[in-house]
């Protein structure tokens, strides 16, 4: 059955050792209060979905009906906002927080963000291409990528040909990733290697589709019921009204 995933954020690389001793590469991540924002039904919107939002955000960088949509969930205003597709018999009460122990240690995950930005690159370094020939003729053009295209007939590119561009700063998923360790006091969810992304970004962590599923893992997860009411971002206007009413 399909589970919902979590939004962490990336703090970095570290490395954990085993009880052999042995060194194992970890990225970092970190829940940074992800909780329940939204239900999204297939009567209403045609699709059942859960809506999970990280992160704190600033109430006056929040629009009113965002500020509005997540009163009346009675969460904080989020930062990141992400849709994980679930069954409606998997939902989690609106307003939960998710914890680290959703994913149990040596599960497999697949891991999605934006990669890093590196800029315009040259064929070589953007395709793996070889480049042309180190003498023969060929002169100061020995990094460039040759030919594009055909002759008259069909007389264009094709679209998508391997070509020199802006690399990086794209959205990459991650396969079969093992969870290394998970912190629930902390919030952290260690997994072994890399992530796609920089410091600070959003990463998605959901179960593998491939390979073989772990039998243990908590349906429909692991979370918080929320206890007490989060307080709702004051608007704008209120809150000029409350200062002005000070001063008299």
């Amino acid at each position: 059955m399909q589970r919902s995933g979590l939004v962490a954020k990336k703090l970095g690389m570290t490395r954990i050792f085993t009880d052999a001793g042995v060194h194992v590469p970890v990225t970092v991540l970190s829940l940074e209060g992800c909780q329940i924002v939204a239900h999204k039904t297939q009567d209403r919107d045609g699709y059942t979905a859960m809506q999970l939002g990280a992160g704190a955000a600033k109430a006056k960088r929040v629009s009113k009906a965002e500020r509005e949509r997540f009163a009346k969930a009675q969460v904080t205003p989020k930062q990141k906002l992400v849709e994980f597709r679930v069954p409606s018999e998997n939902f989690i009460e609106v307003g939960s927080e998710m914890t680290a122990d959703h994913f149990v240690v040596g599960q497999k995950v697949d891991v999605a963000g934006v990669s890093i930005g590196k800029g315009f690159a040259g064929a070589m370094k953007r395709h793996n291409f070889g480049g042309l020939r180190a003498t023969h003729g060929v002169s100061i053009s020995h990094r460039s990528h040759g030919s594009t295209g055909q002759c008259q007939d069909p007389g264009k590119v094709f679209k998508g040909k391997k070509m020199a561009g802006h690399m990086g700063a794209v959205r990459v998923t991650t396969q079969n990733v093992e969870i290394a360790r998970v912190d629930v006091e902390d919030g952290l969810v260690l997994v072994r290697g890399s992530v796609p992304g920089s410091k600070g970004a959003w990463i998605e962590i959901r179960d593998a589709v491939k390979g073989v599923k772990a039998d243990d893992l908590p349906m429909p997860g692991k979370f918080r019921v929320k206890t007490a009411e989060a307080p709702v971002a004051e608007a704008p206007k209120a809150a000029a009204e409350k200062s002005s009413g000070e001063e008299e």
